[in-house]
C-alpha cells in the first residue's frame, strides 16, 4: 500500500556536475533554473534527510553533529567552488529518531559526529533553501549497493515523513562521466533509452507496485543499463526514495544537463 499523498513528499533530484550548478555553468543551466523554482512546489519542511550518492559506508550511517561542516570532494575547479558555504544546522536527535527506525527494522546503523556535508548535500540544497535555516541529516548508501536493501532503508525511514521531514536522494539518473564529458554531437540513443525506461518505471499508473519494485531491484535489465550507469551509486538514492513511498512519482524534471536527458521524480 502506498503512502497517503498528504504526507511530507519524497524526492528523488540530479545534483549535477561537482560544484558547476552554483557556477552559471552552461550546461547545467536547465538544472540550475529547476533547483531554484523547486521550494515552491511543497510546504516548507521542519527538517531535511539526505541521500547522497557520495557517501558509502559498510553499514548505513548518518551524520549526528549540530554543525556540520562541509567536504569539497571535488577536484580541479576554480577556486570559488572551495569558498561555497552552506552553514544549515544538523540535527542530533532527529538522526537518533531516524536510527530508531532503521533498527526496528533490522537494519544496523551507526553515527558519524565528524562527517560534513558533501557536494550531493550542499549544491541542491543551497539552490533549494538558500537560507541554509533547515536542519539536515546526512544518511549513506550502504556498501554493496543492494537495490533490495535501499528499497528497505526507505520503507524504514518512510514514518518521517508524518513528522514534516523531507526525504530527499541526491544523485543523477544518468551518470557515464566519460559521455557526460563528451561534445554534443546528436541523439545518444543508450541515454534516451535508459531515461524512458527510467520515466516509465517511476511514474507509471499503469503499473502495479510489485511489478515496479522489481523493475528497480533489476535495474541492470533495463536498456543501455550499464552505459548510463558503469557504476551505481548515482541511481541507488532513487531506491532509497521508492522505499519511502511505494506509489507511482510525479516526473518533476525532464530535462538535459551537459546535453543528455535526465529526469527527477517526487512522490
Amino acid at each position: 500500500m502506498g503512502i497517503s499523498a498528504d504526507l511530507t513528499p519524497v524526492l528523488y533530484l540530479p545534483h549535477g556536475g561537482g560544484p558547476l550548478p552554483l557556477m552559471e555553468n552552461p550546461g547545467h543551466k536547465n538544472l540550475t533554473h529547476f533547483l531554484e523554482s523547486l521550494s515552491a512546489r511543497f510546504q516548507k519542511p521542519e527538517a531535511i534527510v539526505l541521500i547522497s550518492a557520495h557517501w558509502e559506508a559498510g553499514q548505513v550511517m548518518l551524520t549526528s553533529a549540530a554543525q556540520p561542516s562541509l567536504l569539497y570532494d571535488y577536484y580541479g575547479f576554480p577556486e570559488q567552488a572551495y569558498q561555497i558555504t552552506y552553514p544549515a544546522p544538523g540535527d542530533p536527535q532527529l538522526a537518533e529518531y531516524a536510527a530508531d527506525l532503521l533498527r526496528k527494522n533490522n537494519i544496523e546503523v551507526g553515527f558519524n559526529l565528524e562527517r560534513g556535508f558533501d557536494h550531493g548535500v550542499f549544491i541542491p540544497l543551497k539552490l533549494i533553501y538558500p537560507e541554509a535555516s533547515i536542519p539536515c541529516v546526512q544518511l549513506s548508501l550502504k556498501q554493496g549497493l543492494n537495490p533490495q536493501e535501499h528499497i528497505n532503508i526507505g520503507r524504514a525511514i518512510a514514518p518521517l515523513r508524518k513528522n514534516n521531514v523531507l526525504i530527499i536522494g541526491s544523485g543523477l539518473s544518468f551518470h557515464n562521466m566519460q559521455a557526460l564529458m563528451r561534445p554534443v554531437s546528436g541523439k545518444d540513443k543508450g541515454n534516451e533509452a535508459f531515461h524512458d525506461w527510467l520515466l516509465e518505471t517511476c511514474a507509471s499508473k499503469n503499473m502495479s507496485e510489485s511489478v515496479r519494485e522489481r523493475r528497480l531491484i533489476e535495474w541492470q535489465q533495463a536498456p543501455s543499463a550499464a552505459y548510463a550507469h558503469p557504476r551505481e551509486e548515482h541511481l541507488l538514492p532513487l531506491h532509497v526514495c521508492y522505499g519511502a513511498s511505494e506509489q507511482p512519482a510525479s516526473v518533476i524534471f525532464n530535462d538535459t544537463m551537459m546535453g543528455k536527458k535526465v529526469c527527477g521524480f517526487q512522490w
